[in-house]
């Protein structure tokens, strides 16, 4: 009230309020009258929206706070967090931001734990021990200095503040800390432990010139505290920013003058005389000023972006151990976590990868330098809901049970045996998939776990692309990949098979080379040996006798020349290979049984008009529609491996189909059992796998999001 009745005189620039609150009442007042409002303790991200042209903030925004902890969240691996939060403006709208910035990190806020001003001791005491049966063991504590130590003791009374917890503070409670003299050790010790964030402001000449002088007032010149926080050091930049805004101002032409606005009546009443309140004339001006100054401050550079943000937000990353705070780090908007200060990396290209960020080590709760897990079984939880595909074929991998388990198969087998290598229990009810009639929908199954209908599928469940972009997989437990599977028949026997090792066009030209040779050695010969004299005839007879007899190394004439001896060694080793290679396929031609089939792989497929066989609730449907353009038409979907044999033995012609397209796991089972009278044709053309997920353990189809380790 006394901030609005001050608006009453003619004001051309205010400074505050602290409050978020107020500030925001406020900002609808000076909007009317064109007053530029520098406020160096609203942190409210929604107060720099377009409702509020003449706010101006002088202080970095929680909406950097809330992205600067959900990286320390990522950084540490946590999927989930609980955000307790003082329920009014200042907290709502932090902790909304915060939930933004998480869910680009793949986390979330699992409970939003909110609690009024001014609530007892006894309504925070209900509110943590509601919060400690939760799963989530990670807590973000975005509150007012006036409550927050309250929270603090409340969980050390409830025994929170031990291992096993993480507590990440907003910069309320550093603030807190560097606004006093002195804080009592019981106070510290209820605060081991905890992570907490302070606006980070360089340390130049001017800051320690400033607190020097700071000292010397309060403390006569002997030595002693400072006594203020970063919110004190914007503070004294307002000022300065006002100033110097002004100066320009004037110096620019710009005129103090102010005009009536007949919107504005009295209302009986009120304390507040709106009608005497004046608008500035020259608000617009003075705030397009404010925007372009530049000048270093005590808090750092006094500069804003376009979207009236002080550039270069950063925060120090506190870890709060012994009788103070020990920094552990940097968070910068320019390079995210880092152990080097930001000035020196704003000289630098910005790198933000996973690999460049990096803080020093923590003294968490309980005095412990091991990471926290950030979470545990909830002791008001229920056991994980695990889905498992109820199939009608295949059963080997995945199927009903009349075990007290009530499933079975290698798929569960697998599951079982990681979860008894893990070092706590893990309480969990299998749940069928599927009416056992026909395979289900794994497309389907995998949405159900994304909409928190089952907490996880255990199964013969590919890992595709769509899959992964509603659900986490980790690394696959078995390869797994579409291949094509048809019918084959043993070739007949030929009386020509002694020609098959090689083809026509080999054969010429392996003649073409005896003859060639045979010339060669004849021009080189003929002239100084006799064999390879006399008439024509007998001549042409000699080199094609001599090339021929190379071939089983029985030729008798002689070689004098040296040049014609070469080329002998050269053609007799290239017939050893020619022999070698001959002689192998013809041994395998004839001992080994020939099975052949009109299909050669899925490129074969997709040129034909034949029906293709599936199984039944596979990916392999929608990826041949979808990525191979074969009409649906074509896709017969089977049911089991009885149908598998059923529609290749009557084939296209029949109403049956001409090959089946499956995963490599189902078609080497299939084939195990068919005495090889189908097999697969072609290369595998798709390389997947079958995936488990994680929640700290290993299960297949975990929401995005949940708590998980690969």
């Amino acid at each position: 009230m006394e901030a609005l009745q001050l608006m009453e005189s003619d004001v051309v620039v205010a400074i505050g309020p602290q409050s978020s609150g107020i500030a925001h009442v406020i900002s609808h007042v000076v909007n009317e009258l064109h007053v530029p409002l520098l406020s160096f303790g609203a942190t409210d991200p929604t107060l720099s929206s377009m409702q509020y042209p003449y706010f101006l903030r002088t202080t970095p925004s929680d909406h950097f706070q809330m992205y600067a902890i959900a990286d320390i969240v990522d950084y540490y691996g946590w999927r989930e967090v609980i955000a307790i939060f003082v329920d009014d403006d200042y907290g709502r709208s932090g902790i909304s931001v915060l939930g933004d910035a998480l869910a680009k990190k793949r986390a979330k806020i699992s409970y939003k734990a909110a609690f009024s001003p001014g609530d007892t001791e006894s309504k925070i005491n209900d509110l943590l021990v509601e919060v400690n049966l939760m799963e989530s063991r990670v807590y973000v504590v975005h509150v007012n200095p006036d409550t927050g130590l309250n929270i603090f003791s409340v969980a050390n009374a409830l025994n929170m503040m031990g291992s096993g917890y993480v507590w990440i503070a907003t910069d309320w409670l550093p603030s807190y800390l560097d606004s006093k003299d002195a804080v009592d050790s019981n106070t510290m010790n209820i605060l081991q432990g905890v992570i907490a964030l302070r606006h980070y402001t360089p340390d130049t000449d001017l800051k320690k010139s400033f607190m020097s002088k700071w000292n010397n007032l309060k403390y006569k010149g002997s030595a002693g505290h400072a006594g203020f926080n970063s919110y004190a050091l914007y503070a004294y930049d307002s000022v300065w920013l006002a100033a110097h805004a002004l100066d320009v101002f004037l110096n620019e032409g710009g005129n103090l003058s102010f005009s009536y606005d007949p919107k504005l009546h009295d209302t009986n009443g009120s304390m507040l005389h709106l009608a005497s309140l004046r608008v500035f004339n020259g608000g617009e001006q003075l705030l397009q000023t404010l925007l372009r100054m530049n000048f270093t401050g005590v808090s750092g550079q006094i500069q804003f972006d376009p979207d009236k943000h002080l550039v270069h937000p950063a925060y120090d990353v506190l870890n709060i151990v012994g009788t103070g705070t020990r920094r552990i780090g940097y968070w910068s908007n320019y390079s995210h976590l880092s152990v080097v200060p930001p000035e020196t990396l704003y000289t630098k290209p910005p790198n933000i990868s996973t690999g460049s960020q990096h803080l020093y080590s923590v003294i968490w709760p309980g005095d412990t330098t091991s990471t926290p897990r950030g979470w545990v079984f909830p002791n008001n939880g229920q056991p994980l809901r695990i889905a498992v595909p109820n199939r009608v074929g295949y059963k080997e991998f995945a199927s009903k049970d009349k075990s007290p388990q009530g499933v079975r198969g290698y798929c569960i087998d697998v599951f079982e045996a990681a979860i008894s290598l893990l070092p706590y229990a893990v309480p969990r009810t299998y749940m069928l998939y599927g009416d056992g009639k026909r395979n289900p929908s794994y497309n389907e199954l995998v949405s159900r776990v994304a909409q928190n209908v089952y907490d996880a599928a255990v199964g013969d469940i590919t890992i595709v692309t769509n899959r992964t972009k509603i659900v986490d997989f980790t690394q696959p437990y078995m390869e797994s990949g579409l291949v094509v599977v048809a019918l084959v028949k043993e070739a007949k026997s030929n009386p020509w098979a002694f020609l098959k090792p090689f083809t026509a066009e080999m054969w010429f030209v392996t003649a073409l080379f005896f003859l060639f040779v045979g010339a060669v050695v004849w021009i080189l010969e003929h002239r100084i040996n006799s064999e390879f004299r006399g008439p024509p005839r007998r001549q042409l007879i000699t080199v094609c006798w001599f090339s021929f007899s190379t071939m089983f190394f029985s030729h008798r004439e002689n070689t004098v020349s040296s040049l014609g001896r070469m080329v002998l060694i050269i053609w007799l080793f290239v017939v050893l290979i020619i022999n070698s290679s001959y002689t192998a396929s013809l041994t395998s031609i004839l001992t080994v049984q020939q099975l052949t089939s009109g299909i050669q792989g899925i490129d074969s497929l997709i040129s034909s008009t034949e029906p293709i066989g599936i199984q039944d609730g596979s990916f392999a449907f929608n990826y041949l529609v979808d990525e191979l353009n074969i009409a649906q038409s074509r896709i017969v979907k089977l049911k089991n491996p009885e149908a598998y044999l059923r529609a290749l033995k009557l084939g296209p012609k029949k109403g049956g189909v001409a090959a089946i397209v499956d995963e490599l796991p189902y078609v080497e089972l299939f084939l195990s059992n068919t005495n090889c009278l189908y097999r697969i044709v072609g290369p595998e053309f798709t390389k997947s796998g079958w995936g488990f997920l994680s929640l700290s353990f290993m299960v297949s189809g975990f929401p995005k999001g949940l708590p998980s380790c690969s």
